[in-house]
């Protein structure tokens, strides 16, 4: 059960962030294509430089009890695939959320 610890938090803030794009209608309940490709991108994008890091040697992954053991590739958890998403998803929130408050600024309604 501790083996899931990491996962299971990295599952939370996903469902956390996914309660704020549902609340200000950010990202997903604004255009749901859109989001789910441009997350999709950038994960494999940071996936792909974490081979180039591991292949080069410059990661390595470390033995830890929270995490679930389950690689995607070899030195390459599953919980990292989550992690990208939740990073990815995060920025793109905040960039959203920054963008349509500069809107409003500048058609003078100001913050909400």
């Amino acid at each position: 059960m501790i083996g899931l610890a990491y996962l299971g938090a990295l599952l939370v803030s996903l469902g956390g962030l996914a309660v704020l794009d549902r609340r200000f209608r950010l990202a997903f309940w604004a255009d749901w294509r859109r989001t789910a490709l441009c997350l999709g991108v950038g994960v494999v994008v940071f996936l792909a430089w974490d081979v180039a890091g591991l292949a080069l040697g410059i990661f390595a992954r470390g033995e830890n009890p929270y995490m679930t053991g389950l690689l995607l590739a070899p030195e390459l958890p599953i919980e990292e695939a989550f992690f990208l998403a939740l990073l990815c998803y995060n920025s793109l929130l905040v960039w959203l959320a920054l963008d349509r408050r500069a809107s409003r600024k500048a058609a003078g309604g100001g913050p909400r």
